[in-house]
Formats: structure tokens, C-alpha cells, sequence
């Protein structure tokens, strides 16, 4: 009942409290909400959110019992089980005269407090031995090996005081992109510089809580930013600005630390179709829509697409997904085994006559390079690798660098300002660092500059260096830059079964078709993949996953959530979004971080070209689910906000025509000579599949051509 040695409920609040949490989810052959740990949590949660208790939850529980002593003269802890929860759902309908406080509001925080610390991680405070986890069949760990982690390798990092004067080349940010852009450098003997705005987490110091990642993040997330000091603004309809926060999802964070998003990502890692490349001349050009054709086609990226799946290392069946362009080679690893559910869908798709096929990972399905194959942990997205699996810039790309003992990694730095000359040339960074509480600032010389930092972040830093030369932002004389902001919408269908089709073998997705990408008919321009999801966590499954009218409290919900863990298939993809030049990143003229730095200002919204791709995508997942023998199906529904998120592209586009673009077909911002970006920025349309390894293959083309100019 405590959090440390501090009691945050009162003797006349606390036996309330177990009451009505044991009736959200009562004892039966399991645990009650008490038993279970609940109290712990709930207690832990009080003393980091006082507010919430002190002007809701307490007031709430109070009046519950006024209510029950005027009533039926005895407090509600003595009412009979049915009169408690008859007064609970009166609450839950708003059916209660004279509540203090909001009562659906008190409801609803409340109850989802109590699944919070019955379903959520037992080194939250609650969900005690994990018993409920049993109870619903969830298996966090690997299916076998080391109990423990297995070692990163630790990646040697510099202080501010230690850096050169001078760099072949600084590269910013060491996510998918940079990482790549530092391992081709510094392996051809340039002298690297990587600035890594976050820090380097290793996997004990990257949190599991499940409700702070980057797949739940509704108290916090695992990786940076730090909450404080580095909001974001949305720019509202009535041009007022809006602080989110970076665990906020319109924040649109995408993980701030050493290896970007590749450190928690799903790695799906899927070549774009062919006619990605050609969307503009295919399809036309939709009205208040920016779509355009890339200056660069498939068959130009193939080598790099090929390059990228072997040096960073893919599993997959190179001869699953017909259609989807040219490949020479095969997939290094084999694709890892498919789940129960994988099995059902397959059938279904054969019984459709739809072509799937195995996902693409960028994860080991046999041990590569000293470390080992997959565990098939049950909770891989948004959290670090337990066996260390997983292929991202911090344990491939970004390590290769540093052993070879040209690039030096400075990480927790932000490079706040780009140095020119007349518009034509990077001379250099200006970086700015926390030491000790005082805030440090140096200028560091460059011969290049590679901008790698994210969609969001690489616009934000060349708007904010602006000089006489160019006074609106570096590359942005004619208004593109931070321009045709993009990400991917997601649709899909749930499906209930009458048997298990989980076996809880992660990462869970496992199975695809790439049937809808193109070609569609009705109108619909592009489309995109479907694939069942990842394995899908407790917490998620209460809040996303029971269907539309499904119980969700007293007995009945606690037998939902049992009976429908394991017998529930989530499918849904992302769709080829249509980019416009109003999904865009400002810069803040209110708000400044921590280091006084205006901003990025997120405005926009998904075209509706966009929604009707989704709605397209989101029948047929309902087609492949009754297909597969589900006896209830349900559709989710994008909603029309600005989509960015962990895929985010599209700002610093590349493109032959300075006036429609920021980049040269290689990367280069338009009138440098050595000024280049080196992720999503550049894409031009975002494929309708996760676009992780159409980043990692343009930074290897990036690259290998500023070498050709070094």
C-alpha cells in the first residue's frame, strides 16, 4: 500500500478505494484488483499525480459513500456486491444527482487506474508476480536462452572538451540515417563527428514500464527527450499555438537516442513498390495535394535497397511479395518461423487468392555477427532487445564507425545552428550542451555537414540557421523547407475467434500481403500493406482491442480480457499517405526549449485521398479476418490530423527543380556543395509500407557519393 515509506490514502478513503477496485475487478479462480497489487499502484500513482487525486478520485470515493449511507444507511464497503455495482454503473452513466465531480470522468480515471495496475508491469507497483499475465496467457520474456540480457557492446563516446576543431565531416543525429552516412565515411577515411542529441541508453537503462514506451506512452516514454524542455506547438485553426508534449501523440516524437527509432521500432523492413516512385505520373495529382513523382526510380535505389538488407542485416523470403520490383539477391536470413495466427491467416489468404507472404525484418533469424537469433519475446515494439536481435544503427552501422577509430560519437549535444557561406557553403556546427546545470556552447568546422536528425528535427535546424544570405532558412528560397510533412495512416480490423490464434511468439507480425498497394480501381490512388501486428500488450488490449461493446469491468470484464487475449487477431497496414504542402513544420514564435531555441510548430491534416485509401484498406482486413474463421469483426478508423509519427518524412524533399524541392537527387541541398540530408526527410511520397529501409538505402547512396566528393 505504500510507495517508499509515504501512505498517500487516508484511513476514510483507503477501504473506499479497495471496494471499488475489487468490484472494477472482482476475486474469482484469480485475484481480486487488492490481491493483485492494485492498491500499490494506485498509491505509487497518487504521489506522482496529487491533482488527479486530490480534485477527482478522492472527492469521488468520498461522495460515493455519502451516497450509499443516504440511500441505503451504510457505507458503500458493507452495501451487497450487486448494490455496489449498480451504484458504479450509475456513475459510469451519469445517472448520479448532485456528484461533486465529473462522474463519468471519476468513472473512467478510475477504472482505467485499476487495469493499469492489474494488467500493467509488475515493476510499476502492481500486477503483483505478474499473475494477471497468467491469467490472460501474455509471456513477456525470450522462449529461451539467458535469463539475463545479453551484452551490447558499450559504444565509446566523446565530451564536449575533447572534440576536434576541424571534421572530415559532422553528421547529425545517429539514427537509421546518420548511422549509415558515419559507418560509409569513416570507413573511407574521412574524420567523423556524430552529434546525438540524446543519450546512449543501453538496454537496462531503457525503460518497460508498459505505459511509458513508444507503443503506450500515455505517462511517459522510454527514451528521449526529456518531457521537460523540449515541447513541441500545434498551430490551431484560430492561429493560437498549442504546447504538446514529447510523450503527447502529436508530439510525433520518433525516439531521441543513440540509434533513433531502430532502437525500439517493430524493424519491419520493407523495399518501397516500383510505382512509389511514380505516383504523380500513375495517379495524376490530386487537388490541394503536393504529390509528386521522385527524381530518382526503383531501379536507381535497387543496389542500395540490396546494400542495406546485408550490411544491416534483414530476414525475410525474397520470392514472397511478387510484384513489388526487381531483387538480384536473396534475403541474408530466412524469414523467421510463423506464428498460430500467421498460419490461420495464411490459409485464409489461399482460400482468397490473395498472395502473403512473410514479413521482412530487420531482426536475426539465425545468430549473425555475434549475436543471437531471436527469443520471440512478447513485447518488441517500443522496448530495447532482450537477446540484443535486433538490427539497428547503434549495434551494426554506428558501431562499425567508431571501430574504425575514425568517427567519434558526442552524444546529449544539440547542434543548434549550421554555419554558411553566402548561401553556397557549410562551414560548420554550432553545438550547445548541459554540463553540471551550465548550459555550454562551441563551434565546431566542417568540410560537410549531413543532416540526419529526423523529418521534424532536420527541418527545424535549417529553418532556425538562417542568415543574411538566407534569411527564411537555409535551402528555403522558395518556401519548402519543412513543407509536405508525412507520415503513414493506419487502418485495420480486429477479429474475434472462437479458439486461441495467439501462441504468443513474438515479434507477432508475421504475415503480409501487398495486394492493395497499387491498382485498386474505384479511383483509389495508391494503397498500402496489411500484416497481422506485433504482439500486443496487456494494457493495449484493454484499451484498444476489446470489441466496440465488450464488457470492461466487474466480472464479466475480467472474463473478456481472459477469453479474448489469446483468441483476438489485430491486421492492419499503413497506406500510401498523399503528402500536401500545408503538413508542415514552423518554427515557434512563442515557445523556445531549454536551451532557447524556438520550436518546431506542427500544422496540418491527412488528405482525404488518404481516408479513402484507408477506408479501402480497412474493408479488406475485415475481408482477410472473416476469411480466416473470426466470429466477430471490427474495423478501426483513422481519424484526419496531421500524420507524421516514428515514419515521419517528406519536409526536405528531394527533386530536379529547386522551386518544388529542398534536395538534390542525391541528397544534396539545392545551391551547396556540400550540404546533405540523410534521412526521411527527403522522401518524396512514404510507400505504403514502414519506411525504415528506403531510409537506411538512400543513406547509402548519400554517402557514398559525398565520399565522391570529399
Amino acid at each position: 500500500m505504500q510507495s517508499g515509506d509515504q501512505k498517500y490514502f487516508s484511513d476514510e478513503v483507503l477501504p473506499v478505494l479497495e471496494a471499488v477496485a475489487n468490484r472494477m475487478i472482482p476475486e474469482d479462480t484469480w485475484p481480486s484488483a487488492a490481491d493483485g497489487g492494485v492498491l500499490e499502484y494506485l498509491n505509487r500513482h497518487a504521489g506522482e499525480d496529487r491533482a488527479t487525486w486530490l480534485d477527482l478520485i478522492v472527492p469521488g470515493l468520498r461522495a460515493m459513500d455519502a451516497i450509499a449511507s443516504a440511500l441505503y444507511l451504510q457505507p458503500f464497503t458493507k452495501l451487497s456486491e450487486n448494490k455496489q455495482d449498480e451504484l458504479l454503473r450509475d456513475l459510469e452513466h451519469d445517472r448520479v444527482s448532485d456528484f461533486p465531480v465529473s462522474q463519468r470522468l471519476f468513472f473512467t480515471t478510475l477504472l482505467s487506474l485499476v487495469v493499469e495496475g492489474y494488467y500493467g508491469s509488475p515493476d510499476a507497483g502492481g500486477n503483483r508476480e505478474g499473475t494477471s499475465w497468467s491469467m490472460i496467457g501474455f509471456r513477456p520474456g525470450p522462449i529461451s536462452g539467458p535469463h539475463e540480457p545479453v551484452m551490447e557492446t558499450d559504444l565509446q563516446q566523446q565530451n564536449f572538451n575533447q572534440l576536434r576543431d576541424r571534421y572530415d565531416a559532422i553528421i547529425v543525429g545517429a539514427g537509421a540515417g546518420g548511422s549509415v552516412a558515419a559507418a560509409v565515411l569513416a570507413e573511407s577515411g574521412l574524420q567523423v563527428l556524430v552529434v546525438e542529441r540524446g543519450s546512449w541508453l543501453q538496454y537496462n537503462e531503457i525503460g518497460r514500464d508498459h505505459a511509458r514506451n513508444h507503443r503506450f506512452s500515455k505517462y511517459g516514454h522510454n527514451t528521449g527527450p526529456a518531457l521537460e524542455g523540449h515541447p513541441r506547438t500545434i498551430l490551431l485553426a484560430t492561429g493560437d499555438e498549442r504546447i504538446t508534449a514529447p510523450f503527447e501523440g502529436d508530439y510525433h516524437n520518433n525516439a531521441m537516442t543513440v540509434g533513433g527509432g531502430t532502437r525500439i521500432y517493430g524493424a519491419q523492413a520493407w523495399r518501397f513498390h516500383s510505382d512509389d516512385f511514380r505516383m504523380a505520373t500513375r495517379y495524376g495529382i490530386p487537388e490541394g495535394s503536393s504529390l509528386s513523382d521522385w527524381p530518382i526510380s526503383y531501379d536507381e535505389l535497387e543496389p542500395y535497397y540490396e546494400r542495406a538488407e546485408w550490411e544491416v542485416g534483414v530476414s525475410g523470403d525474397g520470392n514472397a511479395h511478387p510484384g513489388r520490383g526487381n531483387r538480384r539477391l536473396p534475403y541474408p536470413m530466412p524469414a523467421i518461423p510463423r506464428t498460430l495466427e500467421a498460419e490461420r491467416l495464411a490459409q485464409a489468404a489461399s482460400k482468397l487468392g490473395w498472395d502473403a507472404g512473410p514479413v521482412p525484418l530487420l531482426i536475426n533469424s539465425v545468430e549473425r555477427n555475434g549475436r543471437p537469433a531471436c527469443g520471440r519475446c512478447g513485447q518488441c515494439v517500443g522496448f530495447a532487445c532482450p537477446t540484443d536481435s535486433k538490427n539497428g544503427g547503434h549495434n551494426t552501422m554506428l558501431l562499425r564507425a567508431i571501430e574504425s577509430g575514425n568517427c567519434d560519437l558526442l552524444c546529449d549535444t544539440m547542434v543548434e545552428y549550421i554555419d554558411t557561406e553566402s548561401g553556397k557553403h557549410a562551414t560548420g556546427v554550432r553545438l550547445v550542451t548541459e554540463v553540471s546545470g551550465s548550459i555550454q556552447r562551441r563551434q565546431v568546422h566542417a568540410e560537410h555537414v549531413v543532416i540526419a536528425a529526423g523529418a521534424i528535427e532536420s527541418a527545424r535546424l535549417l529553418l532556425h540557421s538562417a542568415s543574411d544570405a538566407e534569411p527564411y532558412g537555409i535551402g528555403n528560397r522558395n518556401g519548402q523547407v519543412g513543407r509536405n510533412l508525412q507520415g503513414h495512416v493506419y487502418t485495420g480490423a480486429y477479429g474475434l475467434f472462437d479458439d486461441p490464434v495467439q501462441d504468443g511468439l513474438g515479434p507477432g507480425v508475421s504475415i503480409a500481403t501487398c495486394r492493395f498497394a497499387h491498382g485498386n480501381g474505384g479511383g483509389i490512388i495508391g494503397g498500402g500493406m496489411l500484416a497481422n501486428e506485433f504482439t500486443r500488450l496487456p494494457l493495449i488490449h484493454w484499451n484498444r482491442a476489446l470489441e466496440p461493446d465488450a464488457a470492461r469491468w466487474g466480472m464479466a470484464g475480467k472474463e473478456i480480457m481472459r477469453e479474448s487475449y489469446l483468441r483476438t487477431s489485430h491486421v492492419q497496414g499503413p497506406i500510401q499517405d498523399i503528402p500536401t504542402p500545408e503538413s508542415r513544420v514552423r518554427l515557434s514564435p512563442t515557445v523556445k526549449d531549454r536551451f532557447g531555441i524556438p520550436v518546431a510548430q506542427l500544422s496540418g491534416k491527412v488528405h482525404p485521398e488518404s481516408l479513402r485509401a484507408a477506408a479501402m484498406l480497412g474493408e479488406q482486413a475485415e475481408t482477410w479476418l472473416w476469411a480466416a474463421g473470426a466470429r466477430k469483426v471490427w474495423r478501426t478508423r483513422p481519424g484526419g490530423g496531421l500524420s507524421g509519427g516514428q515514419h515521419q518524412a517528406g519536409t526536405l524533399r528531394m527533386g530536379s527543380d529547386p522551386s518544388t524541392s529542398v534536395t538534390d537527387p542525391y541528397g544534396r541541398v539545392h545551391g551547396y556543395d556540400n550540404l546533405w540530408v540523410s534521412d526521411g526527410s527527403v522522401h518524396v511520397t512514404n510507400g505504403g509500407v514502414n519506411p525504415v529501409l528506403t531510409i537506411l538505402s538512400l543513406a547509402f547512396r548519400t554517402a557514398e557519393n559525398l565520399v565522391k566528393q570529399a
